[in-house]
């Protein structure tokens, strides 16, 4: 049938191409072929409609049936908005391109219902801001990590829904100040997360360092810290976690509160923290432990 389509289609354009050949030799034959060929315009056009319309539409759904699994990009803001956030698409993207998971992007909450988010793995925060979801959709988010489902936090998910209890508690910390961008050394706690696995013992690299309402130690896997004597503006003291992961409702969640600049995402060593994150949310990369 498509073959069919296809010569439907050139042999179509080539009576048109046919007819303004002729009509530069000829006026009175060159509006006869114009008729002509209106006679094939509308069949044409039906044609080339329905065959464009029958192709996927991979900037929407990202999905494929060779993908591992399959992940929601969510960037959604309604208080300050980083510029990074294109950048951070496009190296999920690339990441999914490279290790073999779809990747789909919205900011419509309107995405956050039982039917749709079944069909993910994980959904990706990507430094969402402020409230951006309402009582049903956060009923429906709520429902899909307690059966199983993935959640990865980046940078300022933790500036987020600071009214939801539920989600302070799966985001594990909010955000509460930062000083200027500035270089420091991340400390790895735990090499046993795919998401710091093959990282340096101490990362040096320049960010937007977060300090946060409190320490969530205790109630989450520690993966990383941030040396608070290595830069100038942090709260925390001795011990301010800056990675973790945890078990939440029988689902997944990791954060990273790294992400801020745009040049994060071009970081070889970044979109490996990252890769590993989502595979960890999404259930392929091993459990959330020691």
């Amino acid at each position: 049938m498509m073959i069919g389509v296809f010569h439907f289609m050139a042999n179509s354009f080539g009576l048109i191409l046919a007819g303004r050949k002729v009509g530069s030799q000829h006026k009175a034959v060159n509006q006869e072929r114009r008729l002509t060929l209106c006679r094939h315009c509308p069949i044409l056009v039906l044609v080339i409609t329905s065959f464009l319309g029958a192709l996927p539409d991979r900037s929407a759904t990202g999905q494929s049936a060779d993908s591992r699994f399959n992940v929601l990009v969510f960037s959604k803001t309604t208080g300050f908005r980083h510029d990074s956030i294109p950048h951070g698409l496009a190296a999920i993207e690339a990441l999914g391109a490279e290790h073999g998971f779809a990747v789909e992007r919205t900011e419509d909450s309107a995405q956050f219902s039982d039917a749709v988010l079944a069909r993910y793995k994980a959904v990706i925060f990507l430094s969402t801001t402020g409230d951006i979801l309402d009582a049903s959709q956060k009923a429906a988010f709520e429902r899909y990590i307690r059966s199983g489902g993935g959640f990865v936090g980046i940078h300022s998910a933790s500036d987020t829904e600071y009214g939801w209890p539920w989600y302070g508690r799966l985001i594990g910390a909010w955000f509460v100040s930062h000083p200027q961008i500035q270089r420091a050394t991340v400390h790895i706690a735990s090499f046993a997360d795919a998401s710091t696995r093959g990282l340096p013992a101490d990362w040096e690299r320049t960010d937007e360092w977060y300090n946060f309402r409190g320490n969530p130690r205790g109630a989450v896997q520690v993966l990383a810290t941030i040396d608070e004597a290595t830069y100038s503006g942090g709260t925390m003291g001795a011990d301010h976690p800056i990675a973790w992961c945890q078990e939440v409702d029988r689902g997944r969640s990791w954060y990273t509160a790294m992400g801020h600049t745009e040049e994060s995402y071009a970081e070889p060593l970044f979109r490996l923290h990252l890769l590993g994150g989502i595979e960890s949310a999404a259930g392929t990369a091993g459990p959330c432990k020691p």
